[in-house]
């Protein structure tokens, strides 16, 4: 816990978000819900928004939920200068029998917390803010679209209010949280993707940041986004040293499926070593893959056979693989995509050819895409929906 939080806690002062205190002032001109087939990734935003505010002096403040409006900081607010920022995203599912759900909040609260200790901003307790965060989606529940494939996207975000140009651990700050109706990533069917193999640029670096959801980790990618668009290709595939070390794929974790000399199936990823950031979708790929491998529950379609490895891989590996024909298929995974197929990578002037099957994606990452979205649209049964509301 931050040091804020501790002098609090000696003070006897209430430090921590209380879901009893939570208030709702709704709306009197609510919007009109736009047709589902019209939505574009985060420029659609719900009724309300949860406010939460901080101060070193006295803890947590009441949580609110109060109609969307913009929010006012001083000019020279720590925030703005120094990035003191960071955020969290996740999403509510309405399932077939109207039922609303969350997906494994409790490991974005996690990360979130994570992520507010590299900068000093205040901790809280993750039972608490979901809480609140199911009374926001409560409120705004006409906001998660009823069609297959559709949700609505959750923002969780904390920054640092201090109006100084002072550099130092914030001593106000507010954590608030917004959302927007979102379509399926994939609305004609899965369609893989080219990534660029990028040597040009370093997203992440050992002992630095990429390891938190922070807002300073991806402004900076943007212009490495744009020259991998301008060569033909939609992400880039960050890599990290003379040995050109895969780590992430754009926003997204990375997985690579290859077989060994003697055709056993390996799921790759590489390993949480600072420079990558703990995914949720990551972690729940790693998760269906070891519980089938540990017969926990058989996937249907998975290999019967095959080893889950979170160990480095670079491109000498890949090609190496590819040129055998031991290279089986590539994949990111996100919340927004949830996994997201490679079909080639742009590396050294040439590219190097990922198999993908007919509908896009490969015998691996098939099966798991079909689980999870079962488990989130509640066709599959699973102690990872939270749920909201019925």
């Amino acid at each position: 816990m931050s040091q804020g939080i501790t002098r609090d806690s000696m003070r006897g002062k209430p430090v921590d978000i209380e879901p009893s205190r939570l208030t709702v002032t709704k709306t009197t001109s609510p919007k009109e819900l736009p047709p589902s087939k019209s939505l574009i990734f985060g420029e659609t935003f719900s009724d309300h928004m949860l406010r939460i505010p901080w101060t070193d002096a006295t803890g947590w403040g009441a949580p609110s939920i109060v109609p969307f409006s913009t929010i006012n900081l001083c000019p020279g607010t720590t925030m703005l200068h120094y990035a003191q920022s960071l955020f969290e995203g996740m999403k509510a599912y309405r399932h077939a029998d109207d039922t609303v759900t969350l997906f494994r909040p409790e490991m974005n609260m996690k990360r979130m917390n994570t992520s507010a200790q590299r900068l000093l901003l205040p901790t809280f307790s993750s039972s608490a803010l979901i809480e609140c965060i199911k009374a926001l989606i409560a409120v705004d529940r006409r906001w998660i679209p009823k069609e297959p494939g559709h949700s609505l996207y959750i923002r969780p975000t904390l920054i640092a209010t201090n109006s100084t140009l002072a550099i130092a651990p914030p001593k106000e700050a507010l954590l608030f949280v917004i959302a927007c109706p979102v379509g399926p990533y994939y609305p004609q069917g899965f369609k893989p993707v080219p990534l660029y193999g990028t040597t040009e640029y370093t997203r992440a670096a050992p002992k630095g940041i990429g390891g938190y959801k922070l807002a300073a980790n991806y402004g900076p990618c943007t212009l490495a986004q744009k020259c991998a668009a301008n060569w033909g290709y939609t992400q880039n595939l960050w890599l990290h040293g003379p040995e050109h070390w895969l780590t992430e794929a754009g926003v997204m974790n990375l997985f690579v499926v290859i077989k060994d000399s003697g055709g056993v199936t390996e799921l790759i990823t590489p390993p949480l070593n600072g420079m990558i950031l703990p995914g949720v979708t990551r972690d729940s790929v790693l998760a269906l893959a070891r519980n089938h491998v540990s017969g926990v529950k058989r996937l249907g379609g998975f290999p019967d056979v095959i080893k889950v490895s979170e160990r480095p891989i670079n491109m000498g590996e890949i090609i190496q693989s590819s040129k055998e024909g031991r290279l089986v298929e590539l994949f990111g995974t996100g919340t927004a995509a949830i996994i997201t197929p490679v079909e080639r990578i742009g590396y050294n002037g040439g590219d190097v050819m990922i198999p993908t099957g007919e509908d896009g994606m490969g015998p691996v990452s098939r099966p798991l895409w079909t689980e999870l979205v079962g488990i989130q649209m509640g066709a599959v049964k699973s102690d990872w929906n939270h749920v909201v509301s019925k």
